[in-house]
């Protein structure tokens, strides 16, 4: 809901194959809580020219793909083609460099907002709709994570330095952390 920012109006395509678990969230859990559409395309491997041409093609209205297929778009120059319906693009999965963030932005005037999560936890962090996008930076903590950065004694260091990305447990374990392999 905060990431995605979908609505019952949207329709949400999410290029990710079936067998990652992104595709749950993003093709069924998410927008399905949210009311929203699945536009589904059936595309083998990843065509920079059928993704442009689909996005101007129906109305779809947000997009979630690979940091690397942002890049290959970027590649193939989309500036040339109308996204008359596209208004929100999510990434995750991998670091989204800035140059391709600012080279999407320069070709269709959208701005890419990115995420971190795993499977076991959904996105804990990102880039929400109507927040300031640092390129580069993986975004604000999402509800109902409290993400800090900390060193390898769990304390938390200072803004702007390295640390390892450590989710809060305690007093409550937030409800959408997965608890346990058997």
């Amino acid at each position: 809901r905060y990431w995605m920012n979908l609505t019952p109006s949207d329709i949400m395509w999410n290029t990710s194959d079936t067998g990652w678990a992104k595709s749950a969230y993003g093709s069924v859990f998410a927008p399905w809580i949210c009311g929203s559409c699945v536009f589904v395309h059936h595309m083998p491997q990843f065509k920079p020219e059928v993704t442009a041409e689909t996005l101007s093609r129906y109305p779809i209205t947000t997009f979630c793909t690979a940091p690397t297929a942002f890049r290959m778009l970027v590649q193939h120059d989309v500036s040339r083609y109308k996204f008359l319906s596209l208004k929100h693009c999510v990434t995750g999965g991998e670091a989204l460099n800035p140059e391709v963030f600012e080279k999407w932005k320069i070709q269709t005037g959208l701005v890419i907002h990115e995420g971190y999560g795993q499977t076991e936890t959904v996105p804990i962090c990102a880039n929400m709709k109507g927040t300031k996008i640092k390129p580069g930076s993986l975004g604000r903590a999402v509800p109902p994570y409290d993400v800090q950065i900390v060193d390898e004694h769990g304390a938390v260091v200072p803004a702007g330095a390295e640390g390892t990305i450590a989710v809060r447990v305690q007093p409550s374990r937030p409800f959408c952390l997965f608890s346990e392999y058997l």
